[in-house]
């Protein structure tokens, strides 16, 4: 569990927002630690203005063994031959350390997902360049949540990605998918065991996703209902299966329900660190929870 097509991910991750209002200085110290304390993998998202690969780049340059996901590297932001160029390279220089997930990212006027993303990938495959092909395979996943997107993710690429999801969702996304296409998870988690407080900074968090079209959509497909997601504010149902918060053990065994549901690997999300700051402490937490001994130990 945890590997895919050869590269071994682990089956928890890191998945960080951090580093975008973080120096590279403090960004370098961070990642190097992170692999020291074990972390296999780190999942960065393309967002708030740092570019996908480029990010991805950094980050390979400063770690010796982690792997690098892009989740996600946004497609309507590079036309599908840089695309594949940017990852290419970094395939050949980092052999079998990167691996980028292909996404939408918002909804965009006119435009359907499925049929644009079909598209870009036509547009990728198609490509041919002068630059030398690498010898460890360049290799991508897309993000997906509904049934068709889940299909194209299985058929075109190795697998999925998904982002603010329930145990529930991952459970169907496998039954899409197979046996055989990777699942990677996102999941949020807050270290706090008051459930109003938490609860509080969680629907916080969680706002955008509840008064977002595309989002409430989502949300609705999987069981849940307008109530639930009361105006924007979200029910405790909801908060609850998005952001997994409490002491240490009650977040990692409910962190375990993605792996029980058919996920691969899980890319946790710390929310709740003030910018410019960092959860190295919850991750070093994290780590001495959720990954072996051999590896975690070794600081």
């Amino acid at each position: 569990m945890g590997s895919i097509d050869g590269m071994d991910l682990g089956r928890f991750g890191v998945w960080t927002f951090d580093f975008e209002d973080q120096p590279a200085g403090m960004v370098r110290e961070s990642v190097q630690e992170l692999e020291e304390l074990g972390w296999q993998a780190i999942w960065v998202p393309e967002l708030l203005g740092r570019e996908a690969l480029t990010h991805a780049g950094f980050l390979l340059s400063c770690t010796r063994h982690i792997t690098v996901v892009n989740g996600i590297a946004k497609i309507w932001l590079r036309e599908p031959q840089w695309m594949r160029g940017a990852a290419l390279l970094l395939a050949d220089a980092y052999p079998d350390r990167h691996l980028v997930g292909l996404g939408f990212g918002d909804v965009r006027p006119g435009v359907k997902p499925l049929r644009a993303m079909s598209d870009y990938l036509d547009a990728m495959d198609a490509t041919t360049s002068p630059n030398p092909l690498p010898q460890s395979p360049m290799r991508r996943v897309l993000a997906a949540y509904g049934p068709k997107m889940l299909e194209l993710a299985r058929d075109r690429s190795l697998g999925a990605h998904t982002y603010h999801v329930s145990v529930r969702h991952t459970a169907q996304a496998r039954e899409v998918l197979g046996d055989g296409p990777f699942l990677g998870v996102e999941h949020a988690v807050l270290f706090e065991s008051d459930p109003d407080k938490a609860r509080e900074i969680a629907r916080e968090h969680l706002h955008l996703y509840f008064t977002s079209t595309y989002n409430v959509a989502k949300f609705l497909r999987l069981g849940y209902t307008e109530a639930d997601i009361d105006g924007g504010r979200g029910s405790d149902r909801l908060v609850d299966d998005l952001v997994f918060w409490g002491d240490i053990d009650t977040i990692a065994d409910k962190l375990q329900g993605h792996l029980d549901a058919g996920a691969d690997h899980v890319g946790i999300q710390v929310i709740n660190t003030p910018p410019g700051q960092s959860a190295m402490p919850h991750w070093r937490r994290l780590a001495e929870a959720l990954l072996p001994a051999s590896v975690s130990g070794r600081t």
